[in-house]
C-alpha cells in the first residue's frame, strides 16, 4: 500500500471517477467538493501524520450519504491510498457508502444518519473545552436538508448559549430541505447568537474568507450555496 499526497484540486475529478456503483449519490458528493477541498487544503490543522494528535483540528462529515468527494480529498491529501478508491462500496472495502471512523483514516465519526453530526460536533467542542484544549477547532459539514431534523436545532441553540467559539458549521445549501424557508438558514443560526456568513459554495476565495473570519466568543456558521439539487 502506498500513500501519496501530491494531488491538486484539478485531480479530484479523476479521483472521484475511480469510484463507481449504484449507491454513489454523486450529486450529494459533488455539492460538497469545493468546501471539502478548501478546508483540507487551506484551513484544517490536521495531517495524516497527526490524525490522532490531541491538538489536531477535528472535521466531522455529517452529510455522510455522499462520501465520494470526501474520500477523494482524503486520498489527495494522503490520508488514504488511491488504490482504495476503485473498491468503493464493495464488501471488503474500508470505503463504505457511509464513512466508518474505525475503517477510514482521518474520519472522526461514522456518519450517515442525518441530523447527528452537529450534535456530535457540539459534544466534541465541549470535550475539548473540558480538557483545557483551547486551540483545536471543530468543523462539521451538514446538508441543508439536515436542518429538517430537530436535533440540529437543539444543538444550534445550545452551542450559541454556551459560546462554543471553536465550533464551526458549514451548511452546503443545494435547496433540498423540505421545510426550510429560502434564504433563512443563516438567520436560524444568528437567532441563536452564532456568527454567520453566506457565500458561493464554488468560490474558493470566498469560502476561505468565510472560513477564516473572526468570531470571538461565538460559534461560526458558513452557508455555502451551490446549484439546486433539482436543477440538474
Amino acid at each position: 500500500m502506498t500513500i501519496t499526497a501530491d494531488h491538486g484540486y484539478d485531480d479530484l475529478p479523476r479521483l472521484m471517477s475511480l469510484m463507481t456503483g449504484d449507491e454513489k449519490h454523486d450529486f450529494a458528493a459533488t455539492s460538497t467538493l469545493d468546501v471539502l477541498w478548501v478546508l483540507y487544503d487551506r484551513v484544517l490543522g490536521v495531517t495524516p501524520e497527526r490524525a490522532d494528535a490531541p491538538d489536531r483540528d477535528r472535521f466531522l462529515l455529517s452529510k455522510g450519504h455522499g462520501p465520494m468527494a470526501y474520500y477523494a480529498v482524503l486520498a489527495a491529501k494522503g490520508f488514504v491510498p488511491e488504490e482504495w478508491l476503485p473498491g468503493f462500496g464493495s464488501y471488503d472495502s474500508p470505503l463504505g457508502h457511509h464513512p466508518d471512523r474505525v475503517l477510514v483514516p482521518g474520519a472522526e465519526i461514522g456518519s450517515g444518519s442525518l441530523g447527528h453530526g452537529l450534535p456530535l460536533a457540539v459534544g466534541s467542542a465541549l470535550g475539548l473545552r473540558a480538557q483545557g484544549l483551547a486551540d483545536p477547532a471543530v468543523w462539521v459539514l451538514i446538508g441543508d436538508a439536515e436542518l429538517d431534523e430537530g436535533s440540529n436545532h437543539e444543538a444550534i441553540a445550545y452551542a450559541g448559549a454556551a459560546g462554543l467559539d471553536r465550533l464551526h458549521t458549514v451548511v452546503v445549501d443545494n435547496a433540498s430541505a423540505s421545510h426550510a424557508l429560502p434564504g433563512g438558514i443563516a438567520a436560524r443560526f444568528e437567532a441563536a447568537d452564532w456568527s454567520t456568513a453566506t457565500v458561493d459554495g464554488r468560490d474558493h476565495a470566498a469560502l476561505y474568507e468565510a472560513f477564516t473570519a473572526p468570531h470571538p466568543g461565538r460559534p461560526h456558521a458558513v452557508v455555502a450555496r451551490v446549484e439546486p439539487k433539482n436543477a440538474r
